[in-house]
């Protein structure tokens, strides 16, 4: 198992820590998260449908989504004249859940994540 943490980079001295840190970055804007939890939720959305989900204006939207997409955390596809959006994988809606999840511990008490394991 170590050895799989070392190939795919999962070790303090890695290379990758630098690069982590820069999506970290990224992610480190609310709408930013929005965005990638409005993606990860409806798997592909028009930047005006997405400027009414996270109650920006389209331009603010496309600002953001030009960020992301630089990063490489989303990806487009064009149909004639609207551009649609898309997560490129499943890591950074993992990376957002994790957030919200270490931000429901900060709460104190049983986080509502941990409520859904009890209820099974």
């Amino acid at each position: 198992m170590s050895a799989d943490k070392q190939a795919c980079g999962y070790s303090p001295d890695s290379s990758y820590v630098e690069l982590a840190v820069e999506v970290f970055s990224m992610l480190a804007d609310a709408t930013r998260v929005r965005i990638v939890l409005a993606l990860g939720e409806a798997g592909e959305l028009s930047v005006n449908h997405l400027a009414d989900i996270v109650d920006k204006s389209p331009a603010a939207v496309s600002q953001h989504l030009a960020k992301l997409r630089l990063a490489r955390i989303v990806s487009t596809r064009q149909d004639g004249q609207r551009v649609f959006y898309r997560l490129e994988n499943e890591h950074a809606s993992r990376l957002v859940a994790d957030a919200i999840f270490q931000a429901e511990h900060s709460l104190g008490g049983t986080p509502r994540h941990h409520h859904a394991d009890q209820d099974s």
